[in-house]
């Protein structure tokens, strides 16, 4: 293992490079200017569109609500609690900066994402919506090779980061906890995921509606909880991250490449913005406009990264835990913060908030990477995908720590490289189709004055 894991370290290392850094964020960035800063100026529309109930005559499987409540239930899950910690760990404390800015430009991203997603999604023979990044780089820039690369590197991608590394978070969370041999944990997931995967799209959408809000709102209010009653020292700890963000060596953070390498890539795993998952869930949204749907989409690198992440971050950083584990220590510093903070209470918080994100992560990639296996082999062979996946949920349950997570960045490296390619060559459509949704909103917006006028 010890061979293997070398081999996995240097792959990680190359996947992870410079290139990749600037081409997630370099592209981020393009698409904000492109969009005109469209992330800070709908934002406020996005939220609202978010929580409107759908017109059910409109196209799709699902509503706005039920494909953002997907793509949140894979992106809500160990990324904001472990892989906050991780990035904080192995990076320093000014990580949690770079993780803001990546996911800042990174609303950006998603937004064109969805766009493309909608646009050129497609109909299989069940009937059901199909569409992502295979899709649009296929029909958008004529690419059929590019676009099988990321379906494999997708459905690949499902094992490590929507699979492992859930799995293997909540069994090393219960047996810290409650002394649970993994081997039952791993079981069980296994049992509970098959059972919800037998529903299809419409019921992975059913559950998570129901409690991906719930369990938010459950990790939010005690991370809020601990955040307001320690106000006095939310100052300090903004300052320090700031501080080490760009001079950690004044704070004992190491080297300034490691924040900004860790910030992003854990960053990345958090939100999902350019690996190109999330607009799988997007294309099978009921929607009119994919300008409307990719509004909904781009709140949820909002929600994860920058609220959800950010409460995890502080309390960690409230709390000094950070300076005294190693990086090992990933997958168990958050609940210790949290108990810091809420003695005898925190750490449950934290343990049952893993349990169940993880579980909907889970769900949440169940379906990405049926998609970009079905895409691959045909529709109707994904049977043996979702029975591949099961056994997989109990595999990650048992094996070491860092070997899950160094295959499951590699995995979200290579296939971000296809999409966020595609989303540069094809700018000029995304661009097009938020000018049409523009003139959409400006009329509803002067339909909205003259019902309120005859009123």
């Amino acid at each position: 293992m010890e061979r293997v894991q070398v081999i996995v370290d240097a792959i990680n290392s190359a996947v992870w490079g410079p290139v990749t850094l600037i081409l997630i964020v370099g592209t981020g960035i393009f698409l904000t200017f492109r969009l005109g800063f469209i992330q800070v100026r709908e934002l406020p529309y996005a939220l609202k569109l978010t929580f409107k109930k759908g017109d059910k005559s409109q196209k799709g499987d699902i509503s706005h609500f039920q494909s953002l409540m997907i793509a949140m239930a894979a992106t809500l899950g160990i990324g904001n609690m472990t892989g906050v910690a991780s990035a904080i760990l192995l990076g320093g404390v000014g990580a949690l900066f770079w993780m803001w800015l990546a996911a800042f430009f990174g609303m950006a991203t998603k937004y064109g994402e969805a766009i493309l997603a909608v646009k050129y999604r497609t109909v299989n023979h069940k009937g059901e919506i199909s569409g992502g990044p295979m899709y649009y780089i296929e029909k958008g820039l004529g690419w059929r090779w590019l676009a099988v690369l990321f379906a494999m590197f997708g459905f690949l991608a499902s094992f490590g980061i929507g699979n492992m590394t859930q799995s293997n978070t909540v069994a090393g969370s219960l047996q810290a906890t409650f002394n649970i041999n993994p081997w039952v944990t791993g079981i069980v997931l296994m049992l509970l995921t098959a059972l919800v995967l037998l529903g299809g799209i419409k019921g992975i959408g059913r559950v998570t509606a129901i409690f991906v809000p719930f369990l938010a709102l459950f990790y939010l209010i005690g991370g809020l909880i601990i955040v307001v009653l320690n106000i006095t020292e939310v100052p300090a700890a903004f300052a320090v991250i700031f501080e080490a963000a760009f001079n950690p060596e004044a704070v004992g953070g190491g080297a300034i490449g490691l924040a900004i390498r860790y910030g992003i890539a854990r960053g990345v795993f958090s939100n999902e913005a350019g690996l190109g998952s999330a607009p799988i869930a997007a294309a099978a949204a009921k929607t009119d406009y994919p300008g409307r749907q990719a509004l909904v989409s781009m709140t949820g690198t909002f929600l994860d990264t920058i609220v959800v992440c950010t409460i995890t971050g502080l309390v960690i950083v409230m709390s000094g835990l950070h300076l005294q584990f190693g990086g090992d220590a990933a997958p168990v510093i958050t609940g210790e913060a949290f108990d810091f903070f809420l003695p005898g209470v925190g750490n449950y918080i934290v343990v049952f908030g893993l349990i169940f994100f993880a579980y909907s992560t889970i769900l949440g990639w169940s379906y990405y990477g049926e998609k970009c296996f079905g895409y691959i082999f045909g529709d109707r062979n994904t049977i043996y995908y979702k029975i591949i996946f099961c056994l997989i949920v109990l595999f990650g349950a048992v094996q070491s720590v860092q070997l899950v997570w160094d295959i499951a960045d590699i995995f979200n490296g290579l296939m971000a490289a296809p999409n966020l390619i595609a989303l540069c060559l094809l700018s000029s459509v995304i661009v097009s189709e938020t000018n049409k949704f523009r003139e959409v909103r400006k009329k509803e917006k002067e339909e909205e004055k003259e019902r309120k006028l005859a009123s």
